[in-house]
């Protein structure tokens, strides 16, 4: 689950950055994160069904449960990453003005 969860995301952000005229929002880096986590996911995936051959295909209930809630895990976490990234670069310099309005 871990691996589709992260793919369904980076196939989401990769088109969402292809199609997008300007990148201010820096949406290489999030797909890179979720690119990179696939990548991750897919060379466990190898190893453990070398390690569990047939069984890897009838995991248990409780086994998918905790794969989904640690897919979506990285999905938030890779998420987090790129706001504070954004924070901190700030490239529409949004926080920039409203700190200085705020300081007026």
């Amino acid at each position: 689950m871990t691996l589709l969860i992260t793919i369904f995301a980076a196939v989401f952000v990769t088109v969402k950055w292809y199609f997008r005229k300007d990148d201010t929002m820096q949406l290489g880096i999030l797909m890179f994160m979720f690119w990179g986590a696939s990548i991750m996911w897919f060379v466990d995936a190898i190893f453990e069904y070398i390690e569990l051959r047939a069984e890897y295909f009838t995991p248990a209930v409780e086994d998918m449960l905790n794969d989904t809630f640690l897919g979506l895990a990285v999905i938030a976490l890779a998420l987090v990453v790129w706001v504070v990234r954004l924070l901190i670069t700030d490239p529409r310099n949004s926080v920039r003005k409203a700190l200085k309005k705020q300081a007026e």
